[in-house]
């Protein structure tokens, strides 16, 4: 069973969610804390799994307390529970070190699946942050003129050879350019880069 420590002052949300998990037959909630304090001494002397942790507490945030987590106690997977629906704070919490981030507004089954996941190792986030954090990715993607080229070359069809003409460039050139664009897009082939392209709108 898996064992989780909630973080968080809101204590009627605290409640519910405890019995939830309880419930769940999934994880159990070992301890309760209402402050970053309160969690320092529980996580140095109970067995815990998962952190389920609020960002806003009392005597600190917990984006800071996450990268203390980490360090401290590796193995125990921090799944961030919060009102903040904002790109830049989600992001410095999974850099941070958490495995998870999780709107307060998400469904009880939502938290527990993602007790489940971060526990496999996984990444998860609510659908909500997942939408959001793939449309900033999407917005991220940043060429140089010299990709555009390239890559409105490519969507026109034209071989190595024929790229290497327009752009006066050697074919091994050619070759390292369309291989870093493909990995730089994410794309698998040049097919599925020809397809982001023009999805996305990058030319």
């Amino acid at each position: 069973m898996i064992k989780v420590h909630i973080t968080d002052d809101h204590k009627m949300l605290v409640e519910g969610l405890s019995n939830s998990i309880n419930e769940s037959g999934v994880a159990i909630v070992s301890g309760i804390s209402y402050t970053l304090t309160e969690s320092r001494k529980a996580l140095a002397f109970q067995k815990t799994d998962v952190l389920l942790l609020d960002l806003n507490l009392p005597d600190g945030n917990g984006i800071d307390f996450c990268i203390e987590v980490r360090n401290k106690y590796p193995d125990i997977k921090i799944l961030v529970l919060t009102t903040h629906d904002e790109y830049s704070v989600a992001k410095r919490v999974m850099n941070n070190g958490a495995s998870g981030y999780i709107l307060k507004n998400s469904l009880s089954e939502e938290v527990i699946a993602g007790i489940e996941a971060v526990m496999k190792g996984d990444t998860f986030l609510c659908e909500e942050i997942d939408i959001l954090m793939k449309k900033e990715a999407e917005r991220a993607i940043w060429l140089t003129t010299r990709e555009q080229e390239l890559l409105r070359l490519i969507v026109d069809g034209c071989t190595n050879q024929e790229i290497a003409d327009i752009l006066f460039l050697g074919v091994e050139t050619i070759k390292t350019y369309r291989k870093n664009l493909i990995q730089k897009l994410g794309a698998r082939n040049s097919m599925a880069l020809v397809r982001m392209a023009i999805e996305k709108k990058l030319i």
